[in-house]
């Protein structure tokens, strides 16, 4: 960890926050699009000599006005604010999202916010960028207070890849549809879901095969089938290849979602307190197994195409490595 970062919470830690070069936005996920806002906030802040900072919200702004349309996230904002800091943001403001802040008036935010307590010196948005009061402002707007109140405003078109418009909308389409290789792609990275490890009822390591299970969490999770994974324990930094199954073990005719892991490297002597999931690649569809011999027959064909799928991402690695 970087001792130059910081996050901060509200608008009293941000204090010193300036002079800044600022881009604004939820950045759920941080995808290719976002990851191009942010080396040009850098760039324009190394230039000039200001911070470069981000600022997201908590919660997502529409949990406040339109918590019908709330989406389940790609990320926590503490998650988004490390992956900000990888393309070298020095600063985030995580703002609270409340009412109140929902009802500033562009100019309002603009100036009490952006100016006044940042002491913003560019600001660095999307071409769809809109913010204040029932998304009154846009691009446009944003430049006109900016030139009235003295920071310069630069707009960043948005990527596109094999077609699509990288937004963080399309990528919760497409894991919620089970493609989370395409989704990977359009991340720059795999999704991830990270939670702490849980006792299960005993009937894979009994009957099929051993997993590490997993709660849903509040973070999204794709399609429920059976994944090729990298399982990751945040503590010790160690990481095993794996296959995840995320559903409802129908052929136990139970019904409770779960999240089961099984490592296919050797396992901990002492299972992890917390573990983190990337999805690399998806297998198979859930479905119920007349027994249990036949659903680890199965597990046993998909232990093998995992492995396949680990022995060429290696070659390709070092092939790329030159």
């Amino acid at each position: 960890m970087s001792a130059s970062f910081r996050i901060c919470r509200n608008l009293e830690q941000a204090r010193d926050f300036g002079p800044c070069a600022l881009s604004i936005g939820n950045f759920d996920g941080v995808h290719a699009g976002h990851r191009r806002i942010l080396r040009r906030v850098v760039e324009i802040a190394r230039e000039h000599g200001w911070k470069p900072s981000a600022m997201t919200f908590d919660p997502h702004p529409a949990v406040i006005v339109a918590p019908e349309r709330a989406p389940r996230l790609l990320t926590t904002p503490e998650q988004r604010a490390w992956l900000m800091h990888e393309e070298g943001i020095e600063q985030v403001l995580i703002l609270p999202f409340t009412p109140e802040l929902s009802r500033l008036s562009p100019e309002t935010f603009a100036r009490q916010v952006l100016r006044q307590a940042l002491d913003v010196r560019a600001v660095v948005v999307g071409d769809n960028f809109r913010f204040g009061y029932q998304h009154a402002g846009d691009v446009r707007v944003l430049e006109q207070l900016g030139r009235e109140l003295g920071f310069l405003t630069e707009t960043v078109p948005a990527v596109k890849m094999r077609g699509r418009v990288v937004s963080s909308s399309e990528i919760r389409r497409l894991i919620q549809s089970g493609a989370v290789s395409l989704a990977c792609r359009l991340l720059e990275r795999p999704h991830a879901v990270e939670g702490p490890v849980q006792p299960g009822r005993g009937e894979g390591a009994r009957r099929i095969v051993p997993t590490l299970n997993l709660p849903p969490g509040q973070l999204l999770l794709p399609a429920e089938g059976v994944y090729i994974t990298r399982a990751r324990d945040p503590a010790s930094g160690r990481s095993w290849r794996a296959v995840t199954n995320v559903g409802r073990r129908p052929t136990f005719d139970l019904d409770e979602l779960v999240i089961e892991t099984h490592l296919l490297d050797q396992p901990p002597p002492e299972p992890p307190a917390t573990l983190r999931l990337e999805f690399l690649r998806r297998l198979r569809a859930e479905r119920k197994f007349p027994d249990a011999s036949a659903l680890r027959n199965q597990i046993l064909a998909d232990i093998r195409r995992a492995e396949t799928f680990f022995r060429r991402l290696e070659r390709l690695t070092r092939r790329a490595a030159g």
